[in-house]
């Protein structure tokens, strides 16, 4: 995998900002399409993963899903689940096998429109392109709650993002905030470890693991589910802004049920409302919240015994879930007394100021079709629910990336401007382009 220099400058046809698997896949399609072009990364391919993940994580969908295009899992286990050393690895070999033209350890502090299309400053160097692709995904700066400044000094506290293991947090009962698949995974990870925890709810829904004989993303694969375009449904923006189910493939892969988790001595709130200094307050919804997250599960096996019905598909009978536990009517208060930790599973924000171009609505989250913006040469790839539901997953980002390798072409066509990578502009020619 060759190593690149930037130098001041130099102009690309493309530059690709972001090595994850966004990135690559969007650099192994460039290179498919012939189109010379520079991937810089911020640290070291698979960074996120290895920098941002704690030592127990493992994916949640299948290997078998794991496809970045030309590179498909090629392991022992398609069914299993990757862990997080695994993953690296995965994109590592990725890099290496169509030799990415990477700069790592080069970091994006600006990106502006010019008469050469585009500057991007770097810390190495600034360079021009004629294209750029922000492949920087959407989880960018860790968020945490401005209730987080009235817990006592003494308690510990890490976002999900600092998390590694329980050894990590100081001895004592520790309280999660937050029931994503971060919140539900980590709870767990304590849980078996044998920690008090205490676990703080939100609206998130979850899913089964297993249901009539396969995964579950098995059966919503065969759907169509991740291919479902996001301009098909009503409620794009709601549907965009969706909460990930929370389930796991830690041990093979089993749900996350957080009654069973009560059964066994984790104490379940609504959501955290207030203090005053010594005692927590919640709202009265976790059984609203328990109750929704089971229905969507639910609701999701209706789907697929729908479809199994309709197929006439031989799938073996399952009875249905049964709640194992049920909240108290009246909502506990906690002490913050024996608290000796608090892991904020709350979230990231965008943190898009580097980029001074007008491609951001009110809320400044990206405008874009398919990762294509409204300004000419500059696209997004790796968001969650760039087109389809499997959009910045291993399981969809190819198909993104392809279309955007198609989008960049058609407009280098378009421009018949011919570039040479790395080259200053003063250097470069305007024939007509030559693309495989």
């Amino acid at each position: 995998m060759p190593q690149v220099s930037l130098r001041d400058g130099a102009h690309y046809p493309v530059v690709v900002v972001g090595g994850g698997q966004a990135g690559l896949a969007t650099s192994w399609e460039l290179t498919a399409c012939g189109l010379d072009h520079v991937v810089i990364e911020a640290d070291r391919v698979g960074s996120e993963w290895r920098n941002r993940r704690w030592d127990s994580f493992c994916l949640v969908t299948p290997n078998w899903q794991c496809r970045l295009p030309g590179f498909p899992y090629s392991g022992p286990d398609g069914d299993g689940f990757m862990l997080r050393d695994e993953i690296v690895a995965y994109l590592e070999e990725y890099a290496h096998a169509f030799d990415v033209p990477l700069a790592e350890g080069v970091r994006a502090t600006s990106l502006e429109q010019s008469a050469q299309g585009f500057t991007l400053t770097t810390d190495a160097a600034t360079v021009t392109a004629d294209q750029v692709v922000l492949a920087t995904g959407p989880y960018h700066r860790p968020k945490l709650p401005r209730f987080a400044e009235r817990l006592p000094d003494g308690v510990q506290q890490v976002h999900s993002s600092q998390y590694r293991n329980p050894s990590q947090l100081d001895e004592g009962e520790v309280l999660v905030v937050g029931t994503g698949q971060s919140g539900c995974q980590i709870a767990e990870d304590l849980h078996l470890a044998g920690r008090q925890v205490h676990l703080v709810t939100g609206s998130a829904p979850r899913v089964a693991r297993f249901y009539r004989g396969k995964d579950v993303v098995a059966w919503l694969e065969e759907m169509g589910y991740y291919a479902k375009g996001i301009d098909e449904f009503d409620d794009v923006d709601a549907v965009r802004f969706r909460v990930n189910h929370y389930v796991t493939g830690r041990d093979g892969g089993r749900d996350i049920d957080l009654r069973r988790f009560a059964m066994e001595g984790m104490k379940l709130y609504g959501r955290l409302v207030g203090t005053d200094g010594s005692t927590l307050s919640f709202q009265p919804d976790l059984k609203a919240n328990l109750d929704h997250a089971d229905a969507v599960s639910e609701g999701i096996k209706d789907s697929i015994d729908a479809h199994i019905a309709a197929g006439g598909i031989e799938a073996p009978d399952e009875a249905r879930y049964q709640p194992v536990w049920e909240p108290p009517t009246e909502p506990e208060n906690l002490s913050l007394q024996g608290i000796s930790a608090v892991v904020w599973s709350t979230g990231f924000s965008r943190d898009d100021g580097w980029i001074r171009v007008p491609v951001f609505d009110g809320r400044g989250y990206p405008t874009h079709h398919r990762g294509v913006t409204s300004v000419p040469g500059l696209y997004f790839v790796g968001l969650p629910w760039q087109h389809t539901w499997g959009s910045g997953r291993f399981g969809g980002v190819a198909d993104d990336a392809a279309y955007l390798a198609e989008q960049i072409v058609q407009r280098r066509m378009q421009t018949g401007v011919r570039w040479i990578a790395g080259l200053p502009r003063s250097q470069q020619s305007h024939s007509t382009p030559a693309v495989a």
